[in-house]
């Protein structure tokens, strides 16, 4: 760090530990811009946001982390973790060295060692899904010891899954602009930015911007800001017993407009899985 700079504090919250799984609540939280102290990984484990938006610094590689992807620490990683948009929230699941090489498909792991090749994958909507009943189940204690364990195991090979996991298609310069615009987005949530907007904020041209988004995130800019505020929905559903009012917060522009598109994307209405997050 320098100067006197507030560094981004990492605070864990264990939630479950059995011989089979371990799953930790990771809380982000910064009064400044200056990275975490150095962390170093004491397993190998995956890291799936859940709300907000980090940074994290592996060596020269950097990687934006936010509820559409999960992120890969190896045993020994030494990284530090930057915060510029406020409070993050992430899960940390850590499975037994032998279920995650039975989960894996071949590729993702190194031949050598049980660790994976790859920095981060884009997820879909039902691991996103399951990474929010799995975490409102542990917070409220209304899941079962069996079902969390199996909750766990089914997020993490449906996070791996090759029909279901997407690794980033372009190159590192491509994949850093498209890191810039979700930090735009991510800024403000419930703005209703303009393509030239963000396209200025990252400095490029709005065709170039659209172009490298969708060939990098495998969607336009306008579906990815879609699916961050369902994600954030995810996380506030319980919390909230006005709809009407969490969906114009997250800038949607009626209860009816937010119920469809979180319906399309989730294959539920939100009254739905705010009652099953609460009973299981």
């Amino acid at each position: 760090m320098s100067g006197d700079a507030a560094a981004a504090v990492l605070t864990v919250r264990p939630l479950l530990e059995t011989a089979t799984v371990k799953v930790r609540d990771l809380r982000l939280r910064s009064a400044g811009s200056a990275p975490s102290e150095e962390q170093c990984a004491g397993s190998t484990h995956l890291v799936f946001p859940y709300r907000g938006t980090f940074v994290r610094h592996l060596g020269r590689k950097i990687s934006v982390g936010e509820p559409s992807q999960v992120l890969f620490y190896n045993e020994g990683d030494a990284y530090r973790l930057s915060l510029p948009l406020g409070e993050c929230g992430s899960l940390a699941v850590t499975i037994h060295e032998s279920l995650l090489r039975e989960l894996a498909p071949k590729g993702l792991l190194r031949d050598d060692a049980t660790a994976f090749q790859q920095a981060r994958l884009r997820i879909d909507a039902r691991a996103q899904v399951l990474v929010a009943l799995l975490r409102h189940g542990l917070h409220q204690a209304t899941a079962e010891l069996l079902e969390a364990e199996s909750l766990a195991l089914t997020l993490v090979q449906r996070a791996l899954g090759p029909r279901t996991s997407h690794a980033a298609g372009a190159t590192l310069g491509r994949q850093q602009l498209a890191d810039r615009a979700k930090l735009v987005l991510a800024s403000d949530l419930a703005r209703r930015w303009s393509l030239a907007e963000v396209a200025a904020e990252v400095g490029c041209s709005p065709v170039y911007l659209t172009q490298v988004f969708r060939q990098v995130e495998g969607m336009p800019l306008y579906r990815y800001q879609l699916r961050m505020r369902l994600a954030r929905a995810l996380d506030l559903l319980t919390r909230y017993d006005d709809l009407t009012a969490l969906s114009l917060e997250l800038g949607f522009s009626s209860h009816s407009h937010f119920s469809a598109a979180f319906r399309e994307v989730y294959r539920r209405s939100p009254s739905d899985f705010r009652q099953m997050a609460s009973q299981r």
